[in-house]
């Protein structure tokens, strides 16, 4: 299957400030990642090409960078998400900037309904927390994006699970 997976959000800072916050993903002090409410990013050797990590059971290899502006990363598990996925900062304007976040693969039959019944909603909650948090940093009025029920089901059942099988 075919996936594009697409997340824009304008942000009311010009471009240097924005770039400057995403400096500081995947690192100790990363003010954009939701790590409260989703597995940290990690790198096993930092922020740069070759660099592999990923967060949860999602990995990949960094394939492009260039700090502060794009990142664009090479899926290696799970198996059969065959693709990228990247991060961008680009300038609107003198006084506004556009962050994005894009998805580009192919799924084998398995990993299609992998993405379709699963990871494709809590992605999609997980970019959206992202983009609050980038948000949240230049702003008084802080913004919440609320999950959707499926968001919600999910979280309680993999959380269910986990407790259980801790408990074994």
């Amino acid at each position: 299957m075919q996936v594009t997976n697409n997340h824009k959000r304008i942000i009311n800072q010009p471009k240097e400030k924005v770039s400057q916050l995403f400096k500081t993903l995947a690192t100790p002090q990363d003010q954009i990642w939701p790590h409260n409410n989703w597995p940290a990013m990690r790198f096993k050797d930092g922020l740069k090409i070759g660099s592999k990590g990923g967060h949860g059971r999602i990995r990949y290899t960094i394939i492009a960078f260039e700090a502060g502006n794009h990142i664009k990363f090479k899926f290696t598990k799970p198996a059969g998400f065959n693709g990228t996925h990247e991060l961008t900062v680009k300038a609107i304007s003198k006084v506004t900037s556009e962050i994005s976040h894009n998805i580009t693969m192919n799924t084998t039959f398995k990993a299609s309904l992998l993405w379709i019944f699963v990871i494709r909603w809590f992605h999609d909650a997980l970019m959206e927390d992202a983009f609050d948090n980038v948000e949240n940093y230049f702003s008084e009025e802080k913004k919440k994006t609320n999950y959707n029920f499926w968001v919600k089901f999910l979280r309680g059942h993999y959380k269910r699970k986990s407790i259980k099988t801790k408990i074994a």
